[in-house]
Protein backbone atom coordinates (compact mmCIF):
# COMPACT_ATOMS: atom_id res chain seq x y z
CA UNK A 1 0.00 0.00 0.00
CA UNK A 2 1.55 3.38 -0.85
CA UNK A 3 1.93 5.73 2.36
CA UNK A 4 2.30 9.44 2.71
CA UNK A 5 5.93 9.40 2.72
CA UNK A 6 5.64 7.61 -0.63
CA UNK A 7 3.37 9.84 -2.60
CA UNK A 8 4.80 12.46 -5.32
CA UNK A 9 5.09 15.30 -3.36
CA UNK A 10 3.75 18.46 -4.99
CA UNK A 11 4.30 22.50 -5.36
CA UNK A 12 2.21 24.94 -6.42
CA UNK A 13 4.35 28.52 -6.63
CA UNK A 14 3.11 32.10 -7.54
CA UNK A 15 5.44 34.15 -9.18
CA UNK A 16 8.11 30.94 -10.22
CA UNK A 17 10.10 32.68 -12.69
CA UNK A 18 12.41 34.76 -10.73
CA UNK A 19 13.48 36.14 -7.33
CA UNK A 20 12.05 33.70 -4.23
CA UNK A 21 9.67 32.16 -6.33
CA UNK A 22 12.18 30.75 -8.93
CA UNK A 23 14.82 29.71 -6.07
CA UNK A 24 12.34 27.78 -4.30
CA UNK A 25 10.97 26.14 -7.42
CA UNK A 26 14.25 25.17 -8.04
CA UNK A 27 15.28 24.07 -4.61
CA UNK A 28 12.10 21.61 -4.09
CA UNK A 29 12.60 20.27 -7.74
CA UNK A 30 16.39 19.25 -5.70
CA UNK A 31 14.06 17.72 -2.75
CA UNK A 32 12.08 15.82 -5.37
CA UNK A 33 8.30 17.88 -5.91
CA UNK A 34 6.84 18.46 -8.77
CA UNK A 35 6.63 21.98 -9.58
CA UNK A 36 3.69 23.76 -10.45
CA UNK A 37 4.18 27.56 -11.68
CA UNK A 38 2.50 30.27 -12.14
CA UNK A 39 4.47 33.44 -13.53
CA UNK A 40 3.14 36.57 -15.60
CA UNK A 41 5.98 37.40 -18.00
CA UNK A 42 6.28 39.09 -21.82
CA UNK A 43 8.85 38.18 -24.76
CA UNK A 44 11.90 40.18 -22.86
CA UNK A 45 11.59 38.83 -19.44
CA UNK A 46 10.68 34.90 -21.03
CA UNK A 47 14.67 34.00 -20.38
CA UNK A 48 14.38 34.39 -16.62
CA UNK A 49 11.91 31.69 -16.95
CA UNK A 50 13.78 29.20 -19.01
CA UNK A 51 16.68 29.65 -17.00
CA UNK A 52 14.33 28.55 -14.05
CA UNK A 53 12.81 25.29 -16.08
CA UNK A 54 16.47 24.17 -17.02
CA UNK A 55 17.35 24.11 -13.24
CA UNK A 56 13.91 22.32 -12.35
CA UNK A 57 14.63 19.83 -15.03
CA UNK A 58 18.41 18.91 -13.82
CA UNK A 59 16.80 17.22 -10.93
CA UNK A 60 14.02 14.69 -12.96
CA UNK A 61 10.81 15.96 -13.65
CA UNK A 62 9.75 18.87 -16.23
CA UNK A 63 8.27 21.81 -14.21
CA UNK A 64 4.24 22.75 -15.68
CA UNK A 65 4.23 26.52 -15.58
CA UNK A 66 1.20 28.62 -16.38
CA UNK A 67 2.20 32.08 -18.00
CA UNK A 68 -0.96 34.18 -16.49
CA UNK A 69 -2.17 36.72 -14.57
CA UNK A 70 -1.91 34.88 -11.14
CA UNK A 71 -4.96 37.43 -9.72
CA UNK A 72 -7.56 36.84 -12.59
CA UNK A 73 -10.48 35.06 -11.40
CA UNK A 74 -11.16 33.05 -14.56
CA UNK A 75 -7.28 32.35 -14.81
CA UNK A 76 -6.95 31.43 -11.46
CA UNK A 77 -9.73 28.78 -11.44
CA UNK A 78 -8.54 27.54 -14.93
CA UNK A 79 -5.41 26.86 -13.38
CA UNK A 80 -6.76 25.17 -10.12
CA UNK A 81 -8.61 22.51 -12.56
CA UNK A 82 -5.36 21.67 -14.76
CA UNK A 83 -3.29 21.05 -11.90
CA UNK A 84 -6.74 18.86 -9.94
CA UNK A 85 -6.35 17.15 -13.53
CA UNK A 86 -2.65 15.92 -13.07
CA UNK A 87 -2.38 15.05 -9.51
CA UNK A 88 -4.19 11.93 -8.58
CA UNK A 89 -7.38 12.10 -6.50
CA UNK A 90 -5.49 10.56 -3.42
CA UNK A 91 -2.62 13.13 -3.69
CA UNK A 92 -2.50 17.03 -2.80
CA UNK A 93 -0.07 19.95 -2.73
CA UNK A 94 2.52 19.09 -0.43
CA UNK A 95 3.48 23.19 -0.54
CA UNK A 96 1.96 26.40 -2.07
CA UNK A 97 4.10 29.35 -2.06
CA UNK A 98 2.59 32.98 -2.76
CA UNK A 99 5.08 35.37 -3.85
CA UNK A 100 3.68 38.06 -5.84
CA UNK A 101 5.52 41.02 -6.56
CA UNK A 102 3.61 43.40 -8.68
CA UNK A 103 2.02 46.80 -7.23
CA UNK A 104 2.31 50.42 -7.38
CA UNK A 105 5.18 52.71 -5.80
CA UNK A 106 4.55 55.79 -5.59
CA UNK A 107 3.72 58.44 -2.46
CA UNK A 108 0.64 58.85 -0.93
CA UNK A 109 1.38 62.69 -0.62
CA UNK A 110 2.55 65.10 -3.28
CA UNK A 111 1.58 68.49 -4.37
CA UNK A 112 0.86 67.24 -8.64
CA UNK A 113 -2.28 65.25 -8.05
CA UNK A 114 -0.97 63.08 -11.02
CA UNK A 115 2.11 61.37 -8.90
CA UNK A 116 0.72 60.21 -5.85
CA UNK A 117 -0.85 56.78 -5.80
CA UNK A 118 -4.44 56.98 -6.54
CA UNK A 119 -7.48 53.99 -6.02
CA UNK A 120 -6.93 52.02 -8.49
CA UNK A 121 -3.42 52.02 -7.82
CA UNK A 122 -4.12 51.03 -4.43
CA UNK A 123 -6.93 48.20 -4.65
CA UNK A 124 -4.50 46.34 -7.77
CA UNK A 125 -1.92 46.21 -5.31
CA UNK A 126 -3.88 44.77 -2.50
CA UNK A 127 -5.45 42.35 -4.47
CA UNK A 128 -2.63 41.15 -6.27
CA UNK A 129 -0.11 41.36 -3.38
CA UNK A 130 -2.95 40.07 -0.47
CA UNK A 131 -6.14 39.16 -1.38
CA UNK A 132 -4.91 36.59 -4.07
CA UNK A 133 -3.49 34.89 -1.22
CA UNK A 134 -7.29 34.20 0.28
CA UNK A 135 -9.13 33.25 -3.48
CA UNK A 136 -6.32 30.30 -4.49
CA UNK A 137 -6.68 29.29 -0.73
CA UNK A 138 -10.23 29.15 -1.52
CA UNK A 139 -9.67 27.57 -5.22
CA UNK A 140 -7.62 24.76 -3.98
CA UNK A 141 -9.47 23.64 -1.02
CA UNK A 142 -12.54 23.62 -3.19
CA UNK A 143 -10.45 21.21 -5.92
CA UNK A 144 -9.89 19.21 -2.80
CA UNK A 145 -5.94 19.83 -3.07
CA UNK A 146 -5.18 20.80 0.46
CA UNK A 147 -4.64 18.06 2.95
CA UNK A 148 -3.04 17.32 5.86
CA UNK A 149 0.38 18.28 5.85
CA UNK A 150 0.34 21.02 3.16
CA UNK A 151 2.29 23.97 4.20
CA UNK A 152 1.33 27.26 2.75
CA UNK A 153 3.68 29.83 2.37
CA UNK A 154 3.14 33.77 1.68
CA UNK A 155 6.40 36.25 1.03
CA UNK A 156 6.30 39.30 3.33
CA UNK A 157 8.93 41.82 4.07
CA UNK A 158 10.36 44.32 6.93
CA UNK A 159 7.69 46.59 5.05
CA UNK A 160 5.07 45.23 7.12
CA UNK A 161 5.96 47.06 9.59
CA UNK A 162 8.30 49.66 8.83
CA UNK A 163 8.20 52.95 6.55
CA UNK A 164 10.18 52.78 3.41
CA UNK A 165 9.74 55.72 0.87
CA UNK A 166 7.55 55.03 -2.35
CA UNK A 167 6.58 51.60 -1.01
CA UNK A 168 2.95 52.24 1.22
CA UNK A 169 0.61 51.01 -1.05
CA UNK A 170 3.45 47.44 -0.54
CA UNK A 171 3.53 47.92 2.94
CA UNK A 172 -0.04 47.98 3.29
CA UNK A 173 -0.51 45.02 1.19
CA UNK A 174 2.02 42.90 3.16
CA UNK A 175 0.62 43.69 6.21
CA UNK A 176 -2.68 42.53 5.02
CA UNK A 177 -0.83 39.58 3.77
CA UNK A 178 0.56 38.58 6.89
CA UNK A 179 -2.98 38.87 8.59
CA UNK A 180 -4.58 36.76 5.66
CA UNK A 181 -2.11 33.97 6.75
CA UNK A 182 -2.98 34.43 10.21
CA UNK A 183 -6.31 33.77 9.72
CA UNK A 184 -5.96 30.76 7.17
CA UNK A 185 -4.01 29.16 9.80
CA UNK A 186 -6.79 29.64 12.20
CA UNK A 187 -9.31 28.01 9.91
CA UNK A 188 -7.25 25.90 8.02
CA UNK A 189 -5.71 24.12 10.74
CA UNK A 190 -8.50 21.45 11.32
CA UNK A 191 -7.59 20.15 8.22
CA UNK A 192 -4.11 19.93 9.19
CA UNK A 193 -2.99 22.27 6.71
CA UNK A 194 -0.31 25.26 7.96
CA UNK A 195 0.29 28.73 6.44
CA UNK A 196 3.09 31.01 7.75
CA UNK A 197 4.63 34.12 6.51
CA UNK A 198 8.02 33.99 5.57
CA UNK A 199 9.84 37.72 5.75
CA UNK A 200 13.38 37.66 3.87
CA UNK A 201 16.09 40.16 4.39
CA UNK A 202 16.39 42.79 1.69
CA UNK A 203 17.43 40.38 -0.94
CA UNK A 204 18.58 41.90 -4.46
CA UNK A 205 15.55 40.71 -6.83
CA UNK A 206 13.79 42.27 -9.50
CA UNK A 207 11.31 43.53 -7.19
CA UNK A 208 13.84 45.70 -5.03
CA UNK A 209 14.91 46.85 -8.10
CA UNK A 210 12.18 48.72 -9.09
CA UNK A 211 11.62 50.65 -5.49
CA UNK A 212 13.19 54.39 -5.76
CA UNK A 213 15.73 55.10 -4.05
CA UNK A 214 16.87 50.75 -3.82
CA UNK A 215 20.43 50.86 -3.61
CA UNK A 216 20.61 52.78 -0.16
CA UNK A 217 18.42 49.45 1.41
CA UNK A 218 21.05 47.49 0.19
CA UNK A 219 23.77 49.56 1.39
CA UNK A 220 21.76 50.11 4.63
CA UNK A 221 20.88 46.27 4.91
CA UNK A 222 24.85 45.03 4.65
CA UNK A 223 25.94 47.39 7.10
CA UNK A 224 23.07 46.01 9.27
CA UNK A 225 23.26 42.25 8.94
CA UNK A 226 25.85 40.77 11.02
CA UNK A 227 26.84 38.29 8.17
CA UNK A 228 27.99 41.30 6.18
CA UNK A 229 25.70 40.36 3.08
CA UNK A 230 22.61 40.88 1.44
CA UNK A 231 19.67 37.60 2.11
CA UNK A 232 19.75 35.86 -1.17
CA UNK A 233 16.68 34.05 -2.66
CA UNK A 234 18.24 30.76 -1.95
CA UNK A 235 18.80 31.71 1.40
CA UNK A 236 14.97 31.83 1.89
CA UNK A 237 14.18 28.80 -0.38
CA UNK A 238 16.69 26.47 1.63
CA UNK A 239 14.26 27.66 4.56
CA UNK A 240 11.13 26.77 3.22
CA UNK A 241 12.21 23.29 2.17
CA UNK A 242 12.91 22.73 6.04
CA UNK A 243 9.46 24.24 6.92
CA UNK A 244 7.65 22.24 4.65
CA UNK A 245 8.98 19.06 6.49
CA UNK A 246 6.71 16.46 7.87
CA UNK A 247 8.13 17.73 11.86
CA UNK A 248 6.81 21.27 11.23
CA UNK A 249 3.84 20.41 11.46
CA UNK A 250 2.91 22.17 14.81
CA UNK A 251 4.58 25.55 13.43
CA UNK A 252 1.18 27.57 12.47
CA UNK A 253 0.34 30.93 11.70
CA UNK A 254 3.55 32.85 12.42
CA UNK A 255 5.87 35.73 10.47
CA UNK A 256 9.18 33.85 10.27
CA UNK A 257 12.18 36.30 9.95
CA UNK A 258 14.92 34.59 7.10
CA UNK A 259 17.65 37.41 7.61
CA UNK A 260 20.33 36.22 9.64
CA UNK A 261 18.88 38.92 12.52
CA UNK A 262 18.91 41.92 9.95
CA UNK A 263 15.54 42.54 11.19
CA UNK A 264 16.52 43.28 14.86
CA UNK A 265 20.05 44.81 14.84
CA UNK A 266 19.85 48.94 14.87
CA UNK A 267 23.77 49.01 14.60
CA UNK A 268 27.20 47.37 14.56
CA UNK A 269 30.91 48.68 14.97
Amino acid sequence: MKTKKDNQKNALILGCSSGFGGATAIRLAKDGYRIFGVHLDRKQTMYRVDEVKNEIKKYGKAPVFYNVNAAAFDKRKEVVHKIRQIIPENEYLTVFLHSLAFGTLKPFIADNPDNVINQNNMDMTLDVMAHSLIYWAQELHWAKLLGYGTRIFAMTSYGSTHVVPYYGAVSAAKSALESHIRQLAMELAPLGVTANAIRGGVTNTPALQKIPGHEKMVHAAVERNPGRRLTTPEDVANAISVFSGEDCQWMNGNVIGVDNAESVVDYIK
